[in-house]
This record gives C-alpha cells, structure tokens and sequence, in this order.
C-alpha cells in the first residue's frame, strides 16, 4: 500500500507589497491517502482545494510542514503521480491513440508496445474504437475520457483530479461520474479528487474531505459508502433517492456552508 501523506502542511503567498502581510491559503492541513482510497475534497471558494491538489501533484511547495510519498518528501511532479484537468489538455497534432501513448514515449517505451498499451487503456475507459481520431472529432466527455487514459498510461500510484468533469453538461457529467468509479476501482491507484459540487462527492468517495475557508483548515474527514454501493451494482439513481444519501447531502451542505456571509445576511 502506498500513501501520500500531507503533515501540518500550510501555504501562504507572499504579500503584494511591502507594507503588505503573506496570504495564508491553508494552514496546519493533516490529512493522509491511501492506495485503494477515492477521497473528494469539497470546500467553499476560499478554502484552498486547488491548492492542496497542486501540492500533492509538486506544482508548489508547501511554506510549512511536508508533503510526502511513501515517507519521501514530494519535490515535484513525478509519474507516480498523474493529474487530470478539468481542460483535457490534450495535444491536438496527436490522434487519441498518440495522445495516450505520449507519457510511455517519454520514457522510452517502444512504438509498438506503447501503442498497444495505448489501445488497452482506450478500450479501458470505453474508447477502443477511437484511436485514429482526432482530438477535435470528440466530444467532451470523450476527450476526457482520453485524458484519463493517458493519465493511467504511466500506471501512477495517485490520480490527482481537478474538477475533471467541471465543463461537462449534467447528462454527461452523470454517465462520467460512473465512469471514472469503474476506472479508479479497475487501477488500484489511490485518487484525490476535488469538485464543488456535494453530489458528486457522495457518488465518488471512499472519503469525503471538508475544507473551511480563509484560510483552509481540516473542517471534516467522513467516510462514504454510496461509492462501494455503485460498484456493487445499484444504480446511480437509487442510490441518489436513499433516505442516507439525502440525509449525508444535507448534512455536508450544512457543515460547508456554516457561518458563511450569505447566512449572516439571512439571519
């Protein structure tokens, strides 16, 4: 098992001028993730979800405490650790099977075999018919559809999700939702998601993450079981109109947006 391991980490930016103080984004954030793990991160505009996702991913440094994989200090990014977009990314010049293949390119892996691990992830996420297209002949959800596969091309220890399904219209974000769960639950990999939305939280998690906002504390780490429900064969529908699912839904609604201005007003 591996796991990556946020301790007393905290981020703060530096002042914009001198008479300025640093802007401190998240503070004093514990929070450990296994192998075999989907934990969503969910948290009002403030709270630092992006930037807790860029720490683990080594796009930043933490100001304090440590960000570490398997005990070693996280120093940038690295294969073991594949992040997915909510743009896809994708390299237009490259058709979907190249655009899979890209990450084994880079490490030396020869054509035919890159290109025939490169048809195994396609037909993975659903795609094995649309190698020879081109990245502006697919739709949305096929395009991230691909850039998941390139992501698992790499055979990373860690997804590391931001907003993957954010620009996607509510039918094909729904489809993607149960998609990705399949995905995750057929690599291993550990995956840390981050998302707005509550819904999409319950549906995917092993384990739901609360952040507070300004600056970004730990407010909550629950366990979810609706995922583990999916994979064992209820519809996405039923587990939606559960009493439990309903009863959690309002629970986490309540738990981000207490104390927030918009309740101050009301009350």
């Amino acid at each position: 098992m591996n796991r990556l391991f946020f301790n007393d980490v905290s981020l703060a930016y530096p002042a914009r001028d001198r008479q300025g103080v640093p802007q401190l984004v998240l503070d004093r954030i514990k929070l450990s993730i296994a192998t075999g793990e989907f934990v969503v991160v969910i948290g009002r505009s403030g709270s630092g979800k992006t930037s807790l996702l860029n720490l683990a991913a080594g796009f930043q440094e933490p100001t304090g405490g440590t960000v570490t994989l398997d005990d070693k200090p996280v120093e940038g990014p690295g294969a073991e650790r594949a992040v997915v977009f909510q743009d896809d990314a994708l390299y237009p010049w490259l058709d979907a099977r190249d655009n899979v293949a890209f990450p084994l390119k880079l490490k030396g892996v020869g054509e035919r075999e890159r290109r025939a691990r490169a048809d195994e992830l396609l037909d993975l996420v659903g795609l094995s018919a649309a190698g020879n297209r081109r990245i502006w002949e697919l739709s949305g959800g096929m395009r991230q559809r691909v850039g998941i596969a390139r992501a698992l091309a790499a055979e990373p220890r860690f997804l590391l999700l931001d907003e993957p399904l954010g620009a996607l219209d509510a039918l094909t974000r729904g489809k993607m939702q149960t998609f990705l769960l399949g995905v995750w639950a057929k690599s291993r990999s550990g995956a840390l998601l981050i998302t707005h939305s509550i819904d999409e939280a319950l549906m995917l998690a092993t384990r739901i993450v609360v952040l507070s906002p300004n600056p970004g504390r730990l407010a909550a780490d629950i366990a979810s079981s609706f995922a583990a429900d999916i994979l064992a064969g209820a519809s996405p529908s039923e587990v939606r109109a559960s009493p439990a699912f309903k009863r959690m839904q309002d629970g986490l609604t309540g738990l981000i947006h207490a104390d927030s201005p918009e309740e101050e007003l009301a009350a």
